[in-house]
């Protein structure tokens, strides 16, 4: 089982979806310019997820420079060709892709309820 992560960068590159073999496995991969709390500008760390399968459509509806929220697991499995040394593969699987919040803080794109309609109006308890 892989571990989920978090991480938030400015888009540096999207690339196209590519399918592999004949059973339609699609995957696109896309980079990342991590930013935030941490991140020295003067060294910047770039990040290369993928997405796959359905998941490929989540880049539609980002550019380039639009700052993101990525989560994403990480996951490896070994290779060992017939008779030659053993090879480590890494990979970043991408599995959602928001907009990172400006200012106050909330998730882009939610809108806090009208006041009068929140959780606890005429609960009888």
């Amino acid at each position: 089982m892989s571990k989920s992560f978090e991480l938030q960068g400015i888009i540096h590159s999207i690339g196209d979806t590519t399918e592999y073999g004949s059973n339609g496995f699609t995957k696109r991969e896309f980079v990342v310019k991590l930013t935030g709390e941490g991140e020295n500008p003067d060294y910047p760390n770039f990040i290369a997820l993928e997405l796959i399968k359905d998941k490929c459509a989540l880049m539609d509806n980002y550019h380039l420079g639009e700052e993101v929220v990525v989560n994403f697991n990480l996951s490896g499995r070994l290779w060992q060709p017939q008779g030659k040394p053993e090879k480590c593969f890494n990979s970043l699987q991408a599995w959602r892709v928001e907009a990172a919040s400006k200012g106050d803080g909330m998730q882009a794109g939610f809108q806090a309820p009208p006041a009068g309609h929140g959780f606890d109006d005429d609960v009888p308890f």
